[in-house]
C-alpha cells in the first residue's frame, strides 16, 4: 500500500482533492432527489401560503397583498435557494459533501486550522438543526392529514390521534432501514409535485393576471402600503423555503448536477404554479382561506390528494430522520459527540445507518410536540426560528468561503453578502416575534444540543491535554524497557488518542503485569476533516526497533471505523495479525472534577456524565470481544 510502502512517513491531513461524483444517469439521479432531498420544500405548500394571511399576524386577502405574497415567496425561492444555496453554496463542498459541519470542516483545513468563532457558528447551526428535525415532521404530518377536514369535517378530532400513530410507525421501522420503500420515494413526490403544478395551472387559468405577481415590485408596494405587517409576514413566507438547507446537506448523496435539474427544471416551476394558483382561488373566494391547498382539489378527489399529501409528509419526515442520524455520525467522527451505537441498515445504500438513541430521542420530542401544539397553524408559531438561524449562519460561513477559500473580488463578494445577510437577518428578525408564542421551543432544543456539543468538545481537549502532560516519550520507553521486561507471545495492540508518546494503558500494563507482547504495537484511529478517505491513505506505519511499531489508521467523517479490518491490511510490521493471537488494550478514565482552569464545575461533571453514557470503544471500533483489556486511570480536568 502506498502509504505503507515509506515507512515512517505518516501522510499530512490533506489526502487528496478527488471529490466523489454521481456515475448514474443525471435524470435518474434527478428523480433520486426529488425523492430525498425537496420533501421538506414540497410539502410547504400544505401551510405556507395559509399561514401568511391566517396565522398568527393575519392579512386581508386583497390584491395587494396577495401579490405582495406571491412576490415575495417567488423572489425568496429565487436570491435563497436558486443563487444562494444551489448555485454559490453548492460548489462549496468537502469532497463532495454538503452541509454545515462539512462546511465547517472544509473551512478549517484550508484556512490552517480551525477559526474558533467559525468553529461555534457551524456547531450552533447543527444544534439549530436538531431543532428543525423534530419540529418538520410534527408540522408536515400534521398539516397533511388536517386535510381530512375538508374531505368530511366530523373527522377533525382524529388529526392529532391519526398524525401520532403514523409518526410512530415511521420511527419504528427505522432500525430495519428504508432501503425497499426507498425506491417509492422518487415516483411519490414526483407525482406529487406534478399535482401541484396541475391544480395551480387550473386556478391560474381562471385569473392570469395573477402571473404579475412574480414582478419585485409588488413585494415593495406590499411593504410601502402595509410595512409593519409586510414585515411580520416574513416569518411566515419564509415557510415557502424551509428545507432550503437541504439541498447542499444532502449533496453528497446525488451530486450537485441532479439536484439543479431537479430544482430549475421540475419542483421549482411546480411550486411557483401552486402558490400562484391557491393566491388565484382566494382572490375570488377568500373563504377557501382555511385549508386552501386541499381545497383547490374537486371534492371527489380531496381524499386522495390527503393521502398523496401525508405520504409525501412522511417522506420529507423520513429525509429529516435520516439527516439527523447522518450528522450525528459527522459530529460523532469530528469530536463533538460522544460515540454512539451506529448500526448500517444497508450493504450497498450509501449512508444508509441508523442511531437508536437519536432515533427514541426525535420520537419522544416529535410527539411531545404534536400533543402539545396540536394543530399545524400553532406548530408554525415554533417553526422557522431554527430554519432561518441555519440559514444566517451559512452565510456568515458561506463569507469565510468567498473571501478567503475562493478569494472573490471583494466588492463583488461584499455586494453578494450583503444581499443574503439582508435577506436571512430580515427572515430571522421576523420569526423571533413568534418566540413568546413557541418559538422557544427550538431555541431552547438547540441550546441544550449546543450546550452539550461544546462541553464534549472542550472536555476532549482537556483530557488529551492532561494525559499529555505526564506523557513519556516512547524512545525513552523503548530503552527502559529492553532487558529488563520479560516478552511474552502474541501482539499487544495499545489503542491511544494522541499519534505521540505512551499511552498510559502500555504504562500501567509494564507496571503491574511485569511483562511485553513479542509485538507491541500502539495505534491511533485519526478522523479526518473530509468525508472518506482511500483506502491507499488509510494506514501509516513506523517502525519503532525492538518489535515496536506505531501505526496511524485514518477514516473520513462519513466512514465507520473497524479496527480488525484495517489490521488486516497491515503490512511490513511482523507476521500479519491474526486476531486469536491479539489483544487489545484500552484506557478507560475516570474523570474528577476540580477547579484546575478549562471549564466549569457543572460542565466538567456533565462531560463526565456523557463519557460515562458512551458506546465503548470496543463496540465502536469493532473490537473482538474476547480480546480485549481494559485498564483504568484517573484524570483530574
Amino acid at each position: 500500500m502506498a502509504a505503507q510502502a515509506r515507512e515512517g512517513m505518516i501522510p499530512p491531513t490533506d489526502l487528496g482533492a478527488h471529490a466523489h461524483g454521481p456515475r448514474e444517469g443525471l435524470a435518474k439521479l434527478a428523480l433520486g432527489a426529488v425523492g430525498i432531498v425537496f420533501g421538506d420544500i414540497g410539502t410547504s405548500p400544505i401551510y405556507a401560503f395559509r399561514e401568511t394571511f391566517n396565522g398568527h399576524h393575519q392579512l386581508s386577502l386583497d390584491r395587494v397583498h396577495v401579490f405582495g405574497v406571491l412576490s415575495l415567496i417567488f423572489w425568496s425561492m429565487t436570491i435563497v435557494v436558486t443563487i444562494k444555496y444551489v448555485s454559490i453554496l453548492m460548489r462549496a463542498d468537502n469532497r463532495g459533501e454538503g452541509g454545515s459541519l462539512a462546511l465547517l470542516a472544509l473551512i478549517s483545513r484550508s484556512t490552517q486550522g480551525p477559526i474558533r468563532g467559525v468553529v461555534l457558528l457551524g456547531v450552533f447551526a447543527t444544534a439549530l438543526f436538531y431543532g428543525d428535525s423534530m419540529i418538520t415532521p410534527a408540522i408536515s404530518v400534521l398539516s397533511a392529514v388536517e386535510g381530512l377536514q375538508t374531505v368530511q369535517a366530523g373527522l377533525g378530532h382524529y388529526v392529532v390521534p391519526l398524525s401520532a400513530a403514523i409518526l410512530v410507525g415511521l420511527f419504528m421501522i427505522q432500525r430495519g432501514g428504508t432501503a425497499r420503500v426507498g425506491a417509492l420515494f422518487g415516483p411519490v413526490l414526483a407525482t406529487w409535485f406534478s399535482v401541484l403544478g396541475v391544480l395551480g395551472v387550473v386556478h391560474i387559468a381562471r385569473d392570469p393576471s395573477v402571473l404579475w405577481a412574480l414582478s419585485p415590485h409588488y413585494a415593495a408596494l406590499f411593504f410601502v402600503a402595509d410595512p409593519l405587517r409586510g414585515f411580520l409576514a416574513l416569518g411566515s413566507v419564509v415557510l415557502a423555503v424551509t428545507g432550503a438547507e437541504a439541498l447542499y446537506a444532502d449533496m453528497g448523496h446525488f451530486g450537485r448536477a441532479p439536484i439543479r435539474l431537479a430544482w430549475l427544471a421540475f419542483v421549482l416551476p411546480a411550486l411557483m404554479l401552486n402558490y400562484l394558483g391557491q393566491g388565484a382561488m382566494l382572490l375570488h373566494d377568500p373563504q377557501l382561506i382555511a385549508n386552501p391547498l386541499f381545497l383547490m382539489a374537486p371534492e371527489g378527489l380531496r381524499l386522495p390528494l390527503v393521502i398523496l399529501a401525508t405520504l409525501a409528509a412522511i417522506i420529507a419526515s423520513q429525509a429529516v430522520i435520516s439527516g439527523a442520524f447522518s450528522v450525528t455520525q459527522q459530529a460523532i467522527q469530528l469530536g463533538f459527540m460522544p460515540r454512539m451505537a451506529i448500526r448500517h441498515t444497508s450493504a450497498v445504500a450509501y449512508g444508509q445507518i441508523y442511531i437508536p438513541i437519536v432515533n427514541w430521542i426525535l420520537m419522544v420530542m416529535v410527539l411531545l410536540l404534536v400533543f402539545n401544539f396540536g394543530s399545524s397553524t400553532r406548530l408554525a408559531s415554533a417553526y422557522g426560528i431554527a430554519v432561518t438561524g441555519a440559514m444566517l449562519i451559512d452565510t456568515l460561513l458561506l463569507s469565510v468561503v468567498l473571501l478567503k477559500l475562493w478569494r472573490w473580488n471583494r466588492l463583488l463578494a461584499l455586494g453578494v453578502l450583503v444581499v443574503f445577510v439582508i435577506v436571512d437577518g430580515a427572515y430571522f428578525a421576523a420569526n423571533m416575534t413568534k418566540v413568546p408564542d413557541g418559538g422557544w421551543v427550538p431555541l431552547l432544543i438547540a441550546g441544550v444540543i449546543f450546550t452539550l456539543l461544546t462541553t464534549w468538545s472542550r472536555g476532549r481537549e482537556l483530557v488529551i491535554a492532561r494525559l499529555r502532560e505526564g506523557a513519556m516519550p516512547i524512545e525513552v520507553f523503548i530503552r527502559s524497557a529492553r532487558g529488563s521486561a520479560q516478552r511474552v507471545g502474541g501482539t499487544a495492540v495499545f489503542m491511544t488518542s494522541s499519534p505521540e508518546g505512551v499511552p498510559h494503558a502500555l504504562l500501567h500494563n509494564l507496571k503491574h503485569n511485569k511483562v511485553l507482547h513479542e509485538r507491541v504495537v500502539i495505534l491511533t484511529v485519526l478522523i479526518e476533516e473530509v468525508p472518506v478517505v482511500d483506502e491507499e491513505d488509510r494506514i501509516a506505519y513506523k517502525d519503532l526497533g525492538d518489535n515496536f511499531y506505531r501505526i496511524v489508521v485514518r477514516y473520513g467523517f462519513m466512514q465507520e471505523p473497524d479496527v480488525p479490518a484495517a489490521l488486516k491490511k497491515v503490512e511490513n510490521c511482523g507476521p500479519s495479525f491474526r486476531m486469536m493471537d491479539t489483544s487489545f488494550f484500552l484506557a478507560r478514565q475516570t474523570l474528577l472534577a476540580s477547579d484546575r482552569p478549562g471549564m466549569a464545575i457543572w460542565r466538567e461533571k456533565l462531560f463526565a456524565w456523557m463519557l460515562q453514557n458512551a458506546e465503548t470503544a470496543m463496540s465502536f471500533f469493532k473490537l473482538p470481544t474476547n480480546r480485549v483489556v481494559e485498564l483504568g486511570s484517573q484524570v483530574e480536568i
